[in-house]
């Protein structure tokens, strides 16, 4: 099983509230900024998402174990269809951030159960989700949006990994 290579960030806090508000670790100008970006992303899912892919198996090859089964070259229709599949989730959840525990269910039990993730590896990829963002947005990037796109990736990949507690 693949350790965690990367220390987690003082600014990657994930905080379960079980208020009625869900999850309480974004501002409501944060949600909108997020959601925003996420819908920038929807017309080049593929793109992104497959970017996100290949820097993750590039910078830590241990993440390639899981996708032995799959042609995973650059610009390869599977790894563009996963990255799809990814981005499109993350863009889901971002419409509605106070429900990602039920946005997610299904794909918590596909990672744990029947994949067996590590779900280290979310972080992993969280951490590559946010450098392909900033490669690709630039100056719209700024601090502000990285930092809240941060907190809730960090949160989308502790709610992917729920199921295994």
């Amino acid at each position: 099983m693949q350790t965690c290579a990367v220390r987690p960030s003082r600014h990657s806090t994930f905080t379960h509230s079980t208020s009625a508000t869900g999850y309480n670790m974004l501002t409501k100008h944060e949600k909108e900024l997020i959601a925003k970006i996420w819908d920038k992303m929807i017309p080049v899912a593929s793109d992104i998402g497959a970017e996100c892919l290949l820097r993750m198996m590039t910078t830590f090859p241990g993440t390639k174990t899981y996708f032995a089964h799959l042609d995973i070259r650059p610009g390869s229709p599977h790894l563009r269809s996963h990255g799809k599949k990814i981005v499109l989730a993350i863009a889901e959840c971002s419409k509605d951030i106070s429900s990602m525990m039920v946005t997610l269910a299904p794909l918590q039990t596909l990672h744990a159960y029947k994949l067996r993730i590590d779900p280290c590896n979310f972080k992993l990829l969280c951490h590559c989700i946010l450098v392909t963002l900033a490669a690709h947005m630039g100056d719209e990037f700024d601090p502000v949006a990285h930092a809240a796109m941060d907190k809730y990736l960090s949160a989308f990949a502790a709610v992917l990994a729920e199921k295994y507690r």
